[in-house]
């Protein structure tokens, strides 16, 4: 043990004493004695206007003192009103956790600071990890708070317009542009939209779709959120208390819906982006809009925010012989409802998380279907294996301390996190896994063992949280093939290299979408994507390449991931948005 828990506090509080005072020295003789040699500082727009993580106390040190002098962190204390520092085990390690306050020149932030003792040195607390993360800019602060907005459209003018009046004019756009448009209007989309209105960029969201909510409200019938209500809260607006644990789609829509206008935000649905072209000159787009009615509107932004999800185009790979089979071929995205499948035999062709339910769904409605799985997956149960990685959020502190903490997590200590906690899933799904290959069925889990969370965040796919139709495989309910072990598709499904025909009225390409790049290709053209370069996955700093930052495209900004993700980032792309409006970044 480092303390007793009554020594805690003044530990941490002698350390950011030290930091502080280490900063405003002139050589890093006292910073030295703070770090651990193998340390991690990740820094959200703090001290760097980057989303960065520096490993190495070398590396810190070089990097503290290379902006320390422009933003002068100051005024490091444990605030009141947050969780108090105690003892946790994160990623096998045992450290002392404090969330601390600070101001820079240009904002205030929030920290996460991770103490461990020096061996070597007897036993002094040092610092394994710190996260300065950046809160708000100093006079620019969200629109709301402890008091409630004031101003026209919240008072009464019997002879003005209304609240209604006043918010149809915003979000028609007659007379004026956004600053920021926002294209596509699922979490990702509200996410960013809410955190943008409430620093007072104006901002337009806009969807294909004719109604709020139908990217959830369209997909196939039985679809339910795989992680926990508590982990998915939007920005602002929490679910209320009395929904189910695991959110239906419905829901979600509906939810959706009600956010937007709880929020007021700027939304037009039925609304197809088509792309368009940034003018270095005038530091903004010139992009079109279609309307459902077929008309279309040019618009200027200054910022697009691409909010279409990880992926967005379906992947459509070339299948050779595919076109001999005489039967329907669908794209996952395009399947809804197995009912009119009763009684028919369907291969699902993918065996991740949309090839599985949609699978389970039409087995439940009365088809005879084979999983025909293409590459090794990862299985684990959604209870209580995947919910692992949310241990945090039931651990007690607000959800906003859950959110900082969990962006405080450098990714080498993330990776050696999620081996333990898959190692631990392995060990409560042993039967099942053992079942599966039996039946042939392909395991793997991930990249060095890092589970199905660095599945997601390196290719956004390859694993199923089991609801059910792994145990239906296990049974033989369902049928499992390899792709690999296809000959030929013909009229009826598919030849085997056994000789066996494996009939088929319907085929179902689970097959995953096209990275990001691909849609930026499409909408502002190759040399665009080229410049903006890969989205997605692990690049240069520790950090997902061109997600919630600036790329290397002027005015053009991504947001993507899972419900708590968008969450988390959301502020943090604001932030800099709102930066780059008022002059604060080039």
């Amino acid at each position: 043990m480092l303390a007793r828990t009554e020594t805690i506090v003044t530990i941490v509080e002698h350390w950011l004493t030290q930091f502080e005072q280490a900063l405003s020295e002139p050589d890093d003789a006292l910073l030295k004695t703070l770090f651990h040699a193998d340390s991690h500082w990740r820094d959200v727009l703090a001290l760097t206007w980057r989303i960065m993580t520096v490993n190495g106390a070398d590396a810190i040190l070089r990097e503290l003192r290379t902006h320390n002098h422009r933003v002068q962190p100051a005024g490091l204390k444990i605030p009141a009103e947050r969780t108090a520092p105690r003892r946790v085990t994160r990623a096998g390690t045992d450290s002392i956790e404090a969330i601390f306050t600070f101001e820079t020149t240009e904002g205030r932030g929030s920290g996460v600071l991770r103490l461990t003792p020096d061996t070597n040195n007897g036993n002094v607390p040092k610092a394994w990890t710190l996260l300065t993360a950046l809160d708000e800019i100093k006079g620019h602060e969200e629109h709301l708070g402890k008091s409630r907005p004031e101003g026209k459209a919240y008072s009464r003018d019997f002879r003005g317009p209304n609240w209604f009046d006043l918010r149809r004019a915003a979000a028609e756009y007659a007379h004026h542009d956004p600053a920021v448009l926002v294209v596509g209007g699922g979490q990702a989309g509200l996410s960013a939209a809410a955190c943008l209105t409430q620093l007072g960029i104006d901002t337009l969201i806009v969807d294909r779709e004719p109604r709020i909510g139908d990217n959830w409200r369209k997909r196939y019938h039985a679809l339910v959120l795989h992680n926990q209500v508590h982990v998915n809260h939007l920005p602002y607006m929490h679910f209320p208390p009395n929904w189910p644990a695991y959110i239906p789609k419905d829901k979600i829509a509906g939810w959706f819906e009600a956010y937007a206008e709880s929020m007021e935000l700027n939304f037009w649905t039925a609304t197809e982006f088509e792309g368009g072209c940034y003018d270095e000159k005038a530091q903004r787009w010139s992009i079109t809009l279609r309307r459902a009615d077929g008309s279309k509107r040019e618009m200027h932004p200054r910022h697009i925010v691409l909010a279409t999800g990880v992926s967005g185009i379906p992947n459509l790979p070339g299948i050779p012989t595919l076109g001999n089979f005489a039967g329907k071929v669908l794209h996952s995205s395009q399947y809804d409802d197995g009912t009119a499948w009763k009684g028919k035999n369907v291969l699902v062709i993918g065996s991740g998380n949309s090839g599985h339910d949609i699978a389970q769904d039409l087995y439940s409605s009365g088809a005879k279907v084979t999983l025909v799985q293409r590459s090794s997956t990862l299985i684990v149960n959604v209870e209580p294996s995947a919910q692992l990685p949310y241990a945090l959020y039931n651990e007690g502190p607000s959800l906003e301390d859950c959110d900082l903490i969990t962006a405080s997590i450098p990714l080498a200590v993330s990776k050696r996190s999620h081996i333990l906690l898959t190692q631990q899933a392995k060990n409560l799904d042993r039967d099942l896994l053992t079942g599966l290959e039996r039946k042939g069925f392909k395991l793997d889990f991930g990249e060095d063992g890092t589970g199905w969370q660095f599945k997601y965040l390196t290719r956004g796919g390859g694993y199923y949280f089991n609801v059910g139709c792994s145990d239906l495989i296990v049974k033989g309910e369902i049928g499992l093939a390899q792709f690999s072990d296809i000959t030929t598709f013909v009229a009826h499904g598919v030849q085997m290299r056994s000789g066996e025909t494996i009939p088929a009225d319907l085929i179902i390409l689970a097959t995953g979408y096209k990275g990001q790049e691909h849609l930026v290709g499409k909408l502002f053209g190759n040399d665009v994507a080229t410049r903006v370069g890969p989205i997605w996955g692990f690049g240069e700093g520790d950090e997902l390449r061109n997600m919630f930052t600036r790329t290397a495209q002027p005015g053009l900004w991504f947001i993507a991931g899972s419900f708590a993700q968008c969450r988390i980032y959301s502020k943090y792309l604001a932030l800099q948005i709102k930066a780059s409006e008022i002059g604060l970044l080039g």
